[in-house]
């Protein structure tokens, strides 16, 4: 038996068949009105759009659902009050060739102090030229960093005074090579030399020479000028006058030092006074030279605190017999006041976040502790730690900043 359908039902799918039929004409009229290429490229594009729907459909049918099983590592991470951090790895073990530990061991080093100091000339190997009679000066010989040798001549000065002095030596000196052509007069004679010999003294006393007096005595001609020499093997340092100036008795004229006799000076602070004495020994590295390690013996401790910088001045001979150093080269000393125990270890085993410093030990095969130490840089390349480790503790000398990371990653 046939059913029949309802017929208002009929009605209105027979109307939305010619909507479908009536829009299909529409586009296929539209379609077949546009130009060759446009519809080329629609058929390009319905083709893609169908390429993509079938991969799809093929994709979702061949879906391969896999159970993946993924392990949690436990990681544990405890810090006490002490600032201590303590970290658990289960089943992670340390590259060797990245992460070295070492035994920790006890051995005697020295303790130091830092003086930050420069190197000057050394006062007592210099002198200074001053005028020994009132003038003026003629010429002078050589300026600031000149290098003169014992017996140049420095400054040339005129001065009546000094013209008189050697008239009264010629004076004397005539009267003695008179009284000495007659015998009876040996105690005439006697008293003329003990005045030449005065006479000869106040000329080293305002710079002549002894050449000078022999010279005067041969040619009997006075010299205008009195030429200033140099007492000593050096360079000129400092020099107080220019050509054509006047000079009074005692004035300074030129400093002249030795630049193979160098001192240090450096300043210790004033709480570190106590440690300080002479005698102590010092390592001394200049900025100049990176590479060089001078060993002095500070000589000298000054008695007072100098009011402006707070500290204490000390001082030390360095014999600077190749010329390398200069004087006011800045320096860099390190002052032995006595010697402790420290476990010494590379830089690569220290980590310094602001003011603390860090070092690492481990606990345990797969069990690491990082623990604040204190110390001090022993020679640019090491680290003497004097708290906070402890002797036969295997500590981390090698990877220690990769570790920490490690740590803060978990902190």
């Amino acid at each position: 038996m046939k059913k029949h359908l309802n017929p208002k039902l009929t009605e209105h799918i027979k109307t939305f068949v010619k909507l479908v039929q009536h829009k299909l004409g529409a586009v296929s009229k539209a379609y077949w009105e546009l130009s060759p290429e446009k519809r080329y490229r629609i058929r390009l594009a319905l083709f893609a759009f169908g390429i993509l729907v079938l991969g799809f459909i093929a994709g979702r049918l061949t879906t391969v659902h896999r159970i993946i099983k993924t392990e949690q590592q436990e990681k544990e991470i405890v810090v006490d009050r002490s600032g201590i951090i303590s970290l658990s790895m289960p089943g992670i073990n340390l590259n060797p060739e990245i992460y070295r530990f070492e035994k920790a061991t006890l051995q005697k080093v020295p303790e130091e102090i830092k003086v930050p100091g420069r190197l000057v000339f050394n006062a007592e190997k210099g002198k200074l030229l001053s005028a020994r009679v009132s003038g003026r000066v003629e010429r002078i010989f050589s300026f600031e960093g000149a290098s003169i040798d014992v017996g140049s001549p420095v400054i040339e000065l005129y001065s009546p005074e000094f013209n008189s002095a050697q008239q009264e030596f010629l004076l004397t000196h005539q009267t003695v090579k008179i009284l000495s052509q007659n015998s009876s007069l040996t105690n005439l004679l006697a008293d003329a030399k003990i005045t030449q010999d005065a006479a000869a003294n106040r000329l080293r006393n305002l710079g002549f020479a002894d050449s000078d007096i022999l010279s005067l005595e041969r040619s009997g001609k006075t010299s205008p000028n009195l030429l200033m020499r140099s007492p000593l093997k050096g360079v000129v340092v400092k020099r107080n006058v220019e050509p054509g100036a006047i000079v009074g008795s005692g004035e300074p004229l030129v400093f002249l030092a030795d630049p193979k006799a160098l001192w240090f000076t450096g300043n210790v602070f004033e709480q570190d006074a106590r440690l300080i004495e002479r005698g102590q020994r010092m390592r001394i590295h200049l900025e100049a030279y990176p590479d060089r390690e001078i060993i002095v013996q500070v000589n000298y401790v000054s008695p007072t605190v100098d009011a402006q910088s707070r500290g204490i001045m000390i001082r030390a001979d360095i014999n600077n017999t190749d010329g390398s150093l200069r004087p006011d080269m800045f320096a860099n000393a390190k002052l032995q006041i006595g010697t402790t125990q420290a476990i010494v270890v590379p830089q690569t085993a220290i980590v310094r976040d602001k003011e603390a410093i860090y070092a690492f030990v481990r606990t345990g095969p797969e069990n690491y502790r990082r623990i604040i130490v204190k110390g001090f840089d022993f020679d640019g390349k090491r680290f003497a730690i004097t708290d906070g480790i402890e002797p036969n503790t295997e500590i981390l000398v090698k990877g220690a900043v990769l570790l920490n990371e490690r740590f803060t990653k978990q902190e």
